[in-house]
C-alpha cells in the first residue's frame, strides 16, 4: 500500500461556531489601559480578571475582609523577606492591626537582630565560607543566645524573648525590628528553629535544649492562633520547607482535638513554586470551603504591592 492511500479524509472533518463554544478569556476580563493621574486602587482595578491579576485582587479582599472582621491574617516567612527589605511594610500592617500573628524560620531572628542592632544583615557568604569565617558575627551569637537563656529563664517563647531583648538593649534600629514590634505590640512572633541550620547553632555558648523549648512553646502559640483561623487568611512568603511544614501540622494538631476550622484563605508569595508550600499550605488544609493562592514574583514587588491594595481597600 502506497503512503498516499493512508491519508485521513479531511473533507469529513466536523466544525462548529466559535459562538456556541465556551471560551476561557473574555474580552471583558481584559486589562484596561493606564490614565494619567490615576490612583493605586486604580491601578489594581484595572489588573485583568485572569490568573495572578485574579488572584492578586481576591487576596487583597481576603486579607481586608479577614481585618475588617477582625479575624486571624497571619504571616509565617523565610529570613529571605526581611533581606528584601520588608520589614516596613509588615510592621505597619502589624500597627494598623492587620495582621495578628508573624512566624518565621530560625534565620529570621537572625537577620531581624542585625537589622535591629547595626541596621544592616546578609554576610558575602561566597566569601566568608572560604576561610571559615561564614557565621562568626559575635553579637549575633551573643545577644539572640542570651535571648534564648532569657526565654529559658521566663518559660516564654523565643519570638518573645528576642523582642523583648532588642527593646531592652535598647538597639538603635529597634523600630524595624518585627520581634521587637510584636513585644511592643503583644502581638504573637512564633519562631520555629531546625537545629544545625542557623548560624548561631556553631557557636560553643548555644544552648540547643533551652532554644527547643522556646521553639516548641512558639509552635503550642502558633497552633492556638491556628485554631482560630476560620474565615480568616495564612500567608506564607519565601519558606519553602519550615513554615508549610509547621502550618500543616498546627492543622492537623487543631482538628484532632475538635476544633472545626475549613473555611479559610492560604496564600503563597515567592518567586518559584515549591512542592510543600503548594500542598502544605495552598492545596491540602483548604480541602472543602477553603481557597488557596499561589502567587509567583520578587517579595520586594508583591508584599508591597498586596499590602497598599489592603490599605486602600480598608
Amino acid at each position: 500500500m502506497k503512503p498516499s492511500d493512508t491519508a485521513l479524509d479531511f473533507s469529513r472533518l466536523k466544525t462548529y461556531s466559535i459562538k456556541d463554544r465556551k471560551s476561557l478569556v473574555s474580552k471583558d476580563d481584559f486589562t484596561s489601559v493606564w490614565t494619567k493621574g490615576g490612583g493605586l486602587s486604580d491601578f489594581i482595578a484595572s489588573l485583568p480578571d485572569i490568573l495572578a491579576g485574579n488572584d492578586i485582587k481576591a487576596v487583597i479582599q481576603a486579607i481586608a475582609l479577614a481585618a475588617r472582621n477582625k479575624r486571624q491574617v497571619c504571616f509565617a516567612m523565610g529570613g529571605h523577606v526581611i533581606k528584601t527589605g520588608m520589614n516596613p511594610v509588615i510592621i505597619d500592617l502589624m500597627e494598623k492591626k492587620i495582621l495578628t500573628m508573624i512566624s518565621m524560620n530560625g534565620s529570621g531572628i537572625i537577620h531581624d537582630l542585625e537589622v535591629a542592632y547595626t541596621g544592616s544583615t546578609s554576610e558575602d557568604v561566597a566569601t566568608s565560607l572560604g576561610d571559615g569565617s561564614f557565621g562568626m558575627a559575635k553579637e549575633t551569637s551573643d545577644l539572640l543566645n542570651q535571648a534564648i537563656e532569657t526565654a529559658d529563664k521566663q518559660s516564654i517563647g523565643l519570638g518573645r524573648a528576642v523582642g523583648e531583648m532588642i527593646l531592652a538593649e535598647n538597639l538603635p534600629y529597634k523600630h524595624l525590628s518585627l520581634n521587637a514590634t510584636g513585644a511592643k505590640l503583644n502581638i504573637p512572633v512564633t519562631v520555629h528553629v531546625a537545629i544545625g541550620t542557623d548560624i548561631i547553632h556553631m557557636h560553643p555558648n548555644f544552648d540547643a535544649g533551652a532554644c527547643g523549648k522556646a521553639s516548641l512553646r512558639d509552635f503550642k502559640r502558633f497552633a492556638t492562633q491556628i485554631a482560630d483561623l476560620e474565615n480568616g487568611v495564612f500567608i506564607n512568603a519565601g519558606s519553602a520547607v519550615i513554615m508549610p511544614e509547621v502550618f500543616l501540622k498546627a492543622i492537623t494538631l487543631v482538628r484532632n482535638i475538635g476544633q472545626g476550622i475549613d473555611d479559610f484563605t492560604t496564600v503563597n508569595l515567592d518567586f518559584i513554586r515549591h512542592y510543600r508550600p503548594m500542598t502544605n499550605v495552598v492545596n491540602r488544609p483548604t480541602l472543602g470551603k477553603g481557597k488557596g493562592y499561589a502567587i509567583v514574583g520578587h517579595h520586594e514587588i508583591l508584599i508591597p504591592l498586596i499590602a497598599a491594595g489592603i490599605i486602600e481597600s480598608l
